[in-house]
């Protein structure tokens, strides 16, 4: 038997004012000084003549891309601009607020790399373009997350760009790359993902030739010990919970590792030991579709890119492990795969993207992920209420939530925190023979209906079956306070999009088809069940779903239970 783990989530409403007030002060600070006329010098570096590296990103990028951008079409974050050469994108406004994110972190370049001298030649067009317009400082283009991903995108192009510029042309992506990396090192930006832009900096010094390269990459190694020691936990899981985070940050180190290795230098021993953490993560954030876990603001990204992080993993990709990393806890069986949340919320800075949905849910049944999430992710920036519990498969009572993300001018001064009250939540697995048990408890509708929520699981690993059971119950040592004597509940499966769902006659069966074709039983004892529609959020873009919803009426003082279960289709006791 495994120890229970205790877990705190978000911070409550008061305690944010201090970061409120001192980001209110620093940001205006900033901005008032990077601003000013002048302030362009003070990024000016030792030149660099040429290019030293041209670290690999390992990440798969989609020629389509870059051939929509040499016709002139930039499609990005699920929006088009035609924009003819020689013309450019930079001095016109952009379709979306996550268009302009895209094409200001030249997610773009990548792909037009990928398609040869020409696409290379436009890349060096495009890149002096962008400095005539933005060499001056400005709050969105210089914005550390964006600056970050396109200093990286341009170190890992930079010296193929150069073969193709002219030296006047090559002087000048040198100079732009040199003072991208040197303000990476300079406030904003706080703790929640300094890490990232840190490599940014150090990749950009490692692609520098000459003094300019070896200071810059100095200064941003060591800075990026700290930023890996606080951002990346000692079970590999990133802090802010989201697989997918972990993900970026270690396809990044991967780059990073490359480009040092190209300049004759091994990596610090933090950046090994942070890949080697988060690759062991990675081995269970993996679910048998080749994707990830989608939880806490974490996509499920997509099988090669997935694959590309993983191939320098000597772990056998085919035989993923049980356990709990990042506060995920998997659990299989040979046809059945389930990821369940078992830790609060991320907090404070790192809650950005956390997700108030306790004890969320996901199955994957054989290689068809059936039970999932709506998918948010910070790209669905005006969707935050998928956020919550009904936008993942967990229990809601009433109209409560267990913390929101922090709006209005509040939410855009500190990126949408989740707050709310302290999330407390238990968790215990046991490993029998043939068996795994998983219970999970939190006490986020204590407060407002004075219930604790408790999800059993049993996995019957010679059946491939799951059995569980919803449990709510008082809880004890509560103080007496007048409650409503009855809540409503709903509890939610999201299925990915074309899972297809087919109400028995029974009206307590549902038949469940994924791309495979194979079938799968969900039954339930609720007194209400229900195919429901719902949305799926696909790299920003929302895309129609179902759920099933089982509902009914819980009394505040008298425990509760709703028991279900998910077996495979072709028994003899299969509804008709």
């Amino acid at each position: 038997m495994r120890t229970p783990v205790r877990t705190t989530g978000a911070r409550t409403g008061p305690d944010l004012w201090p970061a409120i007030l001192g980001r209110l002060l620093t940001r205006q600070l900033w901005i008032e000084l990077y601003g000013l006329p002048g302030y362009g010098l003070t990024l000016k570096g030792r030149p660099a003549q040429a290019f030293a590296a041209a670290p690999r990103d390992f990440r798969p990028a989609d020629p389509a891309v870059g051939k929509g951008v040499l016709g002139g079409k930039f499609v990005l974050a699920g929006a088009s601009l035609e924009v003819a050469p020689p013309e450019d994108p930079w001095n016109r406004p952009s379709p979306t607020r996550a268009f302009a994110t895209d094409l200001h972190a030249f997610v773009w370049l990548p792909s037009l790399m990928l398609q040869g001298e020409r696409g290379a030649i436009e890349a060096v067009r495009l890149t002096l373009d962008w400095a005539v317009t933005f060499a001056r400082w400005s709050p969105f283009a210089w914005e550390p997350g964006i600056l970050a991903r396109r200093t990286f995108n341009l170190a890992c192009a930079a010296r193929r760009m150069g073969q193709v510029a002219a030296e006047a042309e090559r002087l000048k992506l040198a100079d732009i790359l040199g003072r991208q990396g040197r303000q990476l090192l300079r406030p904003p930006g706080g703790l929640a993902g300094k890490a990232e832009r840190l490599t940014a900096a150090a990749v950009a010094g490692c692609v520098l030739k000459g003094g300019s390269g070896l200071s810059l990459r100095r200064a941003a190694l060591r800075g990026l010990a700290r930023a890996l020691d606080r951002t990346v936990g000692e079970d590999g899981g990133h802090a802010s919970r989201s697989p997918e985070a972990g993900l970026e940050l270690l396809l990044d180190l991967l780059t990073l590792e490359d480009a040092l290795s190209q300049l004759s230098e091994s990596a610090p021993e933090a950046v090994r030991g942070a890949i080697e953490r988060l690759t062991a993560a990675l081995r269970l954030q993996v679910l048998p579709d080749g994707r990830l876990v989608s939880m806490q603001g974490g996509g499920p990204s997509t099988p090669a890119r997935v694959a590309a992080a993983r191939a320098h993993d000597d772990a056998r990709p085919e035989d993923p492990p049980a356990g709990t990393v990042a506060g995920i806890a998997r659990i299989r069986s040979p046809l059945l795969t389930i990821a369940a949340d078992v830790a609060g919320p991320a907090r404070g800075a790192w809650s950005a993207a956390a997700c108030a949905q306790p004890m969320a849910l996901e199955i994957v049944c054989g290689k068809d992920r059936l039970v999932t999430g709506c998918g948010w992710t910070p790209r669905a920036t005006d969707r935050q209420g998928l956020r919550l519990a009904p936008g993942h498969s967990t229990l809601t009572l009433g109209d409560a939530t267990t913390g929101e993300p922090l709006g209005g001018w509040k939410g855009e001064l500190l990126d949408h925190r989740l707050v709310g009250r302290p999330l407390h939540v238990e968790s215990n697995q046991r490993d029998g023979e043939g068996a795994v048990w998983l219970e999970v408890e939190h006490d986020g509708w204590v407060h407002d209906f004075g219930l604790l929520h408790q999800r059993r699981l049993y996995l019957d690993q010679r059946l491939d079956e799951l059995r569980a059971e919803e449990r709510l119950h008082p809880a004890p040592g509560q103080k007496e306070v007048v409650r409503a004597i009855a809540a409503p509940y709903a509890v939610r499966f999201q299925l990915e999009p074309g899972v297809q769902a087919s109400l028995a006659r029974d009206r307590r069966s549902i038949l469940l088809r994924g791309h495979s074709g194979r079938g799968w039983w969900f039954r339930t004892d609720g007194p209400d069940v229900a195919i429901e529609p719902s949305v799926h959020i696909d790299e920003g873009l929302t895309r129609r779903s179902l759920q099933i919803v089982v509902r009914g009426s819980a009394r505040t003082d008298a425990e509760t239970k709703i028991r279900w279960k998910l077996s495979p289709a072709g028994a003899g006791t299969d509804p008709t």
